[in-house]
Order: structure tokens, then C-alpha cells, then sequence
């Protein structure tokens, strides 16, 4: 088994995987897991960098030892796992080979290049940033993707208040030195720009008053509002406080062009206007790497924006690969689709009609196969499928009497599939995926003979497991002051000093071990007494 990738969904799955039961191979170009949702805080000194890292090898160890302890109490060795440090540049899905090539060492033909065959090759390479061929931000532009981006953006904001303190600079190359630009309004923009106001308000002017009153922190959003993907309460209370605090929030503005010492934007009612700037960070959406690219050519799959999987995380049109996390997306079976399979197999009695009961006997499976079903009545708050129909049938049928031919079942179920929706790209996704694979991988020979699946509809007995299925355990926006907003399971919002407490608590109980769990509540304490370090290091 080979892995591609040491980010949330790939460190999960290692995390969840029995090695005793793969030869397991790791392959990436970065040696650790980091929790990205805090490197907005490693931009200020909030955290520092290797608090929110541990070396993958810390965890495959400590995962190898939960797993074959009997091995040791048997005096057994246990599985090895390889791990190394190297870039995937091709995957030939057909001879079924990974082509890797490792950037710090080579090998007899100076190359460091080396081949992998694999029997499972599990896909978790992320994605990388998209620039929608923006002129100049590749040159111009910060990125929030790793550690290396924060640490080049923590070092460039010092910079940008040093320049702004030479003694040779006008009032207006002050300004334009201290104009911070955050392209893109999403959770990583805007925590980006709260942090940074606070970084300014509780540290930097202590230091640097003389230039306090110069400073300009801009959120340009091409969207009607900031925090889309948050729910409407969050994104206008967020849009107020940023106004309070002075932060300019532009939505509706694109970005069209990007210089060394400005920035061009365009709205649709006051048209193309360009401003200085001291620093832009460029957080406006996420691009797929080349190697998936390469993939999606070889199997068919070049007209779509990531590598596709069925609703068991494989890859469709491939034997033996799985992708999981930000580089794939999942392609729900529709229930219309399978509509004339759906009824065939519920008419038991081959009558050319169903009853109540025959539907109620598949129900659970298809809401399992079929997770926009349970989604859609509960939508319409509905408690079983037996509403649905006789709402389809116009509400005044007996239950008991109900019957409908296929054109009825048809029109019952029209709408359910409006449910599906494509998963975010998210941490949180990622990491369920990741556990949700390894378990499948860990369970496999058992479920060979005992399938945990829904049942087939065109063929017999069940699938070998039960599709995967995202749970939302809700998602939070820090605004700085120590202010954050949750949006919880439950449409439950909650904004304030409490939720900002909520944020300290989830995100220090989520690192992925003790060690960085005490570092970064260490360094939270740190920057309470002391305040944040404001060394260009």
C-alpha cells in the first residue's frame, strides 16, 4: 500500500490504518502533519511554527505500537513502514506504479528519482493555490498553504512597519508600506485579517507609535459578502465588526492584475481602480496539483476540477486507488438514476405496484445508499417515506391503502436529489475520509464474508461497507478581540467572547498529540502575559 501525502486526510488514515495488516509505504515532500486552521496564528506570533507540527514518523510510530502490541507482548517485530521524503510526479494507473523524485538527495544517475509499484495506492495530496492566472500574484502575492508561507509572512510584516520607519520616506510611502491587502473573504482571509488587526492594535503600536495612525488592513472579496460558506448571521456580524475595528472590507471587487507596488481591481459599478500596497496575501480559492491533473487525463476525468470518487472514496475508472481530502470530491449516486432498479427490487411480489411496507423494507437501505433521502424529508419534515408519497399523492390516501406504479414513485421522488451537494474543502472533511478509509482497509477480509453494506439492487447480498458519510460538526470564524463565531449542527450560531473561549478549546483538543496540545496552550498563555514576539526571524 502506498500513500501520497501527509496532510489531514492522509495522517488520518495512518493514524486509523492496522499496518500489521499492509506493507505500507509513505511517500511526501514534507516530513510532518500540520493543523493549518492555526496558521493564521503563526503569521503574528500568536503560536509559534513547530507547535502546530509533529514529524509523520512520531505518528506512524506511535500508530504502530497501538496496533501490534500483542506483537510485542509476543516478542514479535512488528510491520515496518517506510516513510520518505519525495515529491510524486507521475502515477501510472495502468502498470500501476508511483514515479517519485526526492529533492534532497540523488541516486546513481543524479536524478532522485525512484519507482513505486503498488497493489492500494491511497491519493492525499492536497491541492495547491489558484491563482486564476491573475497576472502578478505568483510574484507578488503571499500564499497561507504551509508553514514556510507563515513564516515568510510573519517576516514580512515586521519588514513593512521597518520600512515605514526609515527616516527618508514621505507620508505617502509610509502609507503604501503599511497597506496590508487579503485577497479572498473566506475563513482563511479573515482570520488572516484579524489576527494581523490585533497583531497591530495590542503589539505593534506599542513599538512603532510614531506610525500607528498609518496603518491600513484591506479584505477585497469578489462575493456580496465575506464568510460564504458561514451562515448569513455570521457573515454580516462579521462585516460590522471588521467596519468597527477599521478593517476595509471591499466585496464585489476583482482582482484583475497585481504589480510590484500596487494592486488593480474591478467592480461592476465603479469600475477598474488601482491602490498601493505593502503587502498582499492571497487567499482567494485552492487549485489542482499537476500530478492529479496527469491522473484525470489518463483516465478520463480532464473536464472536471478534481480527481473523482464513488461514495467508497475510490476512484472511478481505476483499480485499486482511493483519493481522499482536498484533491478529490465525491460523486453521489443519484436515486433517479436507479429509479427502475429501485422499484424492481422493492416489488417483491412483481405485482407492477408497491405497497407501503414493500418501500418501508428497503427504506433503510436506501437512505444508507442514498443519503439525500433522509436529507430531503427531513428538509420537508417529514418522518418517513410513507409521507412522501402521500404528499406525492396528494395527502388524502389512507396509509394502509397506499399503492403507486413506477410513474408515481417517479414523480415521489423527483426532487430528492435537489439534496446533493458537494463537500467542502475542508480540514474536517479530509479527516473523516482518512479514518473512514483506514477503518474499510482494517475491516476488509472480514467484511469479504460479512458485507456491512446496503444491499445491491441490480446484483445480490450487500456492498462490502457502508458509504461514506460526512457528519458537520460545525465550524467556527475568529474575528479577533477575542471574539469568534460557531455555527453548530442544529443551525445554532453563537458570536461573542464565549464562542472565541469554544475556538481555544476544540482547537487545542483536536492537535494530534500531547506535545503539540502543551505547546500551543503554552504559547496562547505567552502571548496573554507577555504579548507576541515582534523579531524579524
Amino acid at each position: 500500500m502506498v500513500v501520497l501525502g501527509t496532510g489531514w486526510a492522509g495522517t488520518a488514515f495512518l493514524k486509523n490504518l492496522d499496518y500489521s495488516l499492509y506493507d505500507v509505504k509513505v511517500i511526501s515532500p514534507r516530513n510532518y502533519f500540520t493543523f493549518t486552521p492555526l496558521l493564521p496564528s503563526v503569521t503574528c506570533g500568536t503560536v509559534e511554527p513547530r507547535s502546530i507540527v509533529e514529524p509523520i514518523r512520531k505518528i506512524i510510530g506511535k500508530n504502530k505500537l497501538l496496533f501490534n502490541w500483542f506483537f510485542i507482548l509476543l516478542s514479535q517485530k512488528g510491520e515496518e513502514i517506510d516513510y520518505w521524503e519525495a515529491d510524486c510526479y507521475k502515477i501510472n494507473t495502468v502498470g500501476k506504479k508511483v514515479l517519485c523524485r526526492s529533492k534532497i538527495g540523488t541516486n546513481l544517475d543524479g536524478t532522485g528519482e525512484f519507482v513505486v509499484d503498488y497493489d492500494y495506492l491511497v491519493i492525499a495530496v492536497g491541492a495547491q493555490v489558484n491563482t486564476f492566472n491573475t497576472p502578478g500574484v505568483m510574484e507578488h502575492c503571499h500564499f497561507l498553504k504551509e508553514i514556510e508561507d507563515a513564516r515568510r509572512i510573519r517576516r514580512s510584516v515586521i519588514d513593512c512597519f521597518e520600512k515605514a520607519s526609515l527616516p527618508y520616506l514621505d507620508e505617502e510611502e509610509r502609507k503604501k508600506n503599511l497597506h496590508f491587502v487579503i485577497v479572498g473573504g473566506g475563513p482563511t482571509g479573515v482570520e488572516f485579517a484579524a489576527e494581523l488587526h490585533d497583531f497591530v492594535a495590542e503589539d505593534l503600536t506599542k513599538l512603532y507609535p510614531a506610525i500607528q495612525d498609518l496603518v491600513k488592513i484591506s479584505v477585497i472579496q469578489s462575493g456580496e459578502h465575506i464568510l460564504t460558506m458561514f451562515d448569513q448571521r455570521i457573515a454580516e456580524f462579521a462585516e460590522a465588526k471588521f467596519q468597527r475595528d477599521g478593517i476595509d472590507v471591499r466585496t464585489g471587487y476583482r482582482v484583475v492584475k497585481i504589480s510590484d507596488n500596487s494592486i488593480t481591481m474591478k467592480c461592476k459599478s465603479t469600475g477598474e481602480t488601482s491602490e498601493p500596497y505593502g503587502m498582499a496575501v492571497w487567499s482567494a480559492g485552492v487549485g489542482t496539483r499537476p500530478v492529479i491533473v496527469d491522473v484525470m487525463k489518463q483516465i478520463g476525468q480532464e473536464n472536471r476540477r478534481v480527481l473523482t470518487t464513488d461514495e467508497w472514496l475510490r476512484v472511478c475508472g481505476c483499480d485499486g486507488i482511493y483519493a481522499i481530502g482536498d484533491c478529490a470530491t465525491i460523486s453521489q449516486r443519484k436515486v433517479m438514476e436507479d429509479i427502475s432498479a429501485i422499484f424492481k427490487f422493492a416489488d417483491k411480489d412483481n405485482s407492477g405496484t408497491l405497497t407501503v411496507k414493500e418501500i418501508q423494507d428497503i427504506f433503510e437501505d436506501l437512505c444508507i445508499r442514498y443519503p439525500q433521502l433522509e436529507l430531503y424529508l427531513k428538509s420537508k419534515h417529514m418522518s418517513d417515506i410513507a409521507d412522501l408519497i402521500r404528499d406525492a399523492k396528494g395527502g388524502d390516501v389512507e396509509k394502509g391503502s397506499m399503492q403507486l406504479d413506477i410513474d408515481e414513485l417517479k414523480i415521489a421522488l423527483a426532487h430528492v436529489d435537489s439534496q446533493v451537494k458537494s463537500l467542502p474543502a475542508t480540514a474536517q472533511v479530509a479527516a473523516q475520509q482518512g479514518q473512514y478509509l483506514a477503518q474499510c482497509f482494517n475491516s476488509m477480509r472480514d467484511c469479504e464474508e460479512h458485507p456491512t453494506g446496503p444491499l445491491r439492487l441490480r446484483d445480490s447480498g450487500r456492498h462490502r461497507f457502508r458509504p461514506f458519510q460526512y457528519k458537520h460538526f460545525g465550524q467556527f470564524a475568529p474575528l479577533g478581540g477575542e471574539q469568534a463565531a460557531a455555527e453548530l449542527p442544529g443551525d445554532w450560531i453563537s458570536i461573542g467572547h464565549g464562542s472565541q473561549w469554544l475556538w481555544y478549546s476544540v482547537y487545542a483538543s483536536k492537535q494530534v498529540s500531547w506535545r503539540t496540545r502543551v505547546l500551543v496552550i503554552s504559547d496562547w498563555l505567552r502571548r496573554f502575559i507577555f504579548g507576541r514576539d515582534t523579531s524579524c526571524i
